[in-house]
């Protein structure tokens, strides 16, 4: 009796023991395959502007294989042939992923995007050339809303499972046993279930104007990061320049100034690409910033007459320098909407309600925000390096060239093309009247649509033509 109970105990110890080893082996592969991290540091700083993460992959990053596999299984959806090049996204040569895209792996190898994919410019001197790349730039080529609805498109297809997925994944890499199980069962239905949520989330996009290339909207802000209540206003906005920052001290940044400081306007953006408070990487974040205060505004890439840029600057000094030369009273500065005449919708769009809510709904982080302000009711008067670089002009990019800028409102373009990085050194800014080029269908820009509006900054429209050719010279050398 003694050693039958004796052998049922040591039955059932064995049975027990083989049970928390298998759990432990169990919960020692969940958590391998789904949240150990494998950090990515790049010891350029250029490099890891470019490609390095600050913590989106995790909460809104894509698995590497299925963004990999979503062109080739839906190219339909794509705007044009090219796969993820069709929204404007530009590579380097020999580079695994676009720029302002960075891989890293929490679990799988994921992809999200960084402070590059918004600020990279791509150029081309002619329609033949390779793409040159300034970092800081804004990124007028690239379409991130439609990228963006892509990605949920391609999820709520019938085609998005398991099945199909894995079956084109075979074609690009030889999954183990363990890992197609992962997939299947995990992976896949978790990714389409986020792209479904975020189909939810940004249904407020589908009742106000497109976007296009080159242009983001403060909504994310609003309705995702701060979850406050869609008021419907627009937010349309032409993505900033971001060089020469450490000569921009105490200016207000955004368009509308919405806050002084650069460090808790990036970790804003990086919130509302899709970082979360814990998972935003500061240390990352702060070094970029480091970077960037002395990252140098590019130099035009044409020919200048200098004789005639002399007679420009003249000209300048006149007519813009108050708002616009550094040292002057007004630079950095909010100038009232009702003065300068530009679109009011985005400086309408920022509250003081979401002001305070980002100074408020981050205090027990360390870096919580503590200078968002709102209601400017206007917009800042910009420092001009690389002006040539920036266009379109206006706050929201409403304005093809400074050709453009300096005619009457009713004189400038009521539509055109953005996307295109092919320069018009003529105009001084890209092209906008080609509707396509190899495949690639440009964004048709409608200055009727809310928030679109080309009205406003009329200050040097009524020169004499000579003075404005000088203006236009001199504004090429900034």
């Amino acid at each position: 009796m003694d050693n039958t109970m004796g052998t049922t105990k040591h039955k059932w110890r064995r049975f027990i023991l083989i049970v928390v080893v298998a759990v432990a082996v169990l919960s020692g592969w969940t958590w391998w395959n789904l949240f150990h991290e494998v950090p990515v540091h790049y010891s350029s700083d250029e490099e890891q502007f470019k490609y390095g993460s600050i913590g989106v992959e995790g909460p809104m990053g894509m698995p590497y294989w299925l963004w990999l596999a979503m062109p080739r299984m839906f190219p339909e959806k794509l705007p044009g042939p090219g796969g993820y090049a069709s929204f404007g996204m530009v590579w380097e040569e020999g580079k695994e992923l676009p720029v302002g895209f960075s891989k890293t792996t929490i679990g799988v190898p994921r992809v999200g995007m960084n402070c590059a994919a918004c600020h990279t410019t791509a150029i081309r001197k002619t329609a033949e050339a390779k793409p040159v790349l300034i970092p800081g730039g804004p990124s007028q080529q690239f379409d991130i809303q439609a990228y963006q609805r892509f990605l949920i498109a391609c999820a709520r297809d019938r085609r998005f499972n398991a099945d199909e997925i894995l079956k084109e994944l075979q074609s690009i890499y030889e999954f183990s046993f363990f890992e197609k199980a992962l997939y299947r069962y995990v992976i896949i239905p978790e990714t389409r279930r986020t792209l479904l949520d975020q189909g939810k989330q940004f249904e407020w996009m589908n009742i106000r104007p497109d976007w296009g290339p080159g242009r983001t909207d403060m909504n994310p802000y609003k309705l995702i990061v701060l979850k406050l209540t869609d008021d419907r206003s627009v937010g349309n906005t032409d993505i900033m320049a971001i060089w020469n920052e450490r000569e921009h001290e105490g200016y207000l940044r955004h368009s509308d100034g919405l806050n002084p400081r650069l460090i808790e306007v990036s970790i804003s953006a990086a919130l509302a690409t899709g970082a979360t408070a814990e998972s935003v990487d500061i240390p990352a974040v702060r070094r970029v910033n480091q970077w960037l205060l002395d990252l140098p505004s590019p130099k035009y890439p044409f020919a200048v007459n200098a004789e005639l840029a002399a007679k420009g600057k003249v000209v300048f000094d006149r007519e813009c320098a108050d708002c616009h030369a550094p040292g002057s009273p007004r630079i950095g500065k909010i100038v009232p909407a009702s003065e300068v005449g530009t679109d009011p919708n985005r400086a309408r769009h920022w509250t003081s309600q979401a002001a305070d809510e980002f100074n408020r709904q981050f205090d027990m982080f360390s870096w919580g925000f503590d200078h968002f302000r709102g209601n400017t009711g206007g917009y800042v008067a910009l420092a001009l390096e690389g002006l040539w670089a920036r266009a379109p002009y206006l706050h929201n990019g409403s304005v093809p060239n400074l050709h453009d800028l300096l005619e009457p409102v009713e004189s400038r373009p009521k539509m055109f093309y953005r996307g295109n990085d092919v320069y018009d050194p003529q105009g001084v800014g890209f092209v906008t009247d080609a509707e396509s080029r190899g495949g690639r269908q440009f964004f048709k820009y409608d200055t009727a649509l809310p928030g679109n509006g080309n009205d406003g900054h009329i200050y040097g429209t009524m020169l004499p033509d000579a003075d404005k050719a000088g203006l236009i010279e001199y504004l090429k050398t900034l």
